[in-house]
């Protein structure tokens, strides 16, 4: 097969653009990163889940007309509950805010080091931010795959462009991840991420809800 550099191209700029906006998956990325625990291995989850569920859309579920209204209920009640209980944790470490342990010392910090991830543990975590994510469905399989439809004979081109994308955009974020590990060293940068994180993963899950009616 030949690719078509035009329509790679085209499937990468969509797959990146869908998935460039902070969402719970790549606040996972991102919190992976900041903690120093299985980041690059979150990121070949993340990236190879992606993949996954683009060949879905563009080899089977574009043809099929989308995802069942049945199924999408059910993914999006998994993502609400998921959602819910992640928003919950990080509201609590935004109130009881600990520190990793490599902080210099400041008053009334409390020095903790994260817990540990095992590598199962990070692999669990990092495919249900990106399978109980009724976004990451609906953006990958579902959109990618109706739109490599405009292409005819080209889809199978363009869903390769889709996976490059996603795996540039995770290679991008888990590097700059890493990057502002080592100088995000500061106890009210992580209190403000778990908030945002809180607030992210909880207007997300009410969002989601509201689309069930």
């Amino acid at each position: 097969m030949t690719l078509t550099f035009p329509t790679f191209t085209a499937g990468m700029v969509l797959s990146m653009s869908l998935i460039m906006a902070i969402g719970p998956q790549n606040a996972h990325v991102l919190r992976m990163g900041l903690q120093r625990q299985h980041l690059w291995l979150t990121v070949a989850v993340c990236a190879g889940a992606d993949i996954v569920l683009i060949s879905l859309g563009v080899l089977g579920l574009a043809q099929l007309g989308g995802l069942s209204d049945k199924l999408l209920g059910a993914l999006v009640g998994a993502g609400v509950l998921f959602l819910g209980v992640y928003g919950w944790q990080a509201f609590q470490r935004f109130l009881k805010p600990q520190a990793p342990a490599s902080l210099d010392d400041e008053p009334g910090v409390q020095r903790r080091a994260p817990a540990p991830v095992t590598r199962r543990q990070a692999v669990l975590s990092a495919l249900a931010f990106s399978v109980l994510n009724p976004h990451a469905w609906l953006d990958t399989a579902v959109l990618i795959g109706s739109a490599s439809l405009a292409y005819g004979q080209g889809s199978t081109t363009f869903g390769l462009g889709a996976a490059a994308g996603s795996v540039v955009w995770f290679v991008v974020l888990g590097t700059a991840a890493f990057w502002l590990g080592r100088r995000l060293n500061s106890l009210h940068i992580w209190r403000l991420l778990d908030g945002a994180v809180a607030l992210m993963m909880w207007g997300t899950a009410a969002w989601l809800l509201t689309s069930l009616f």
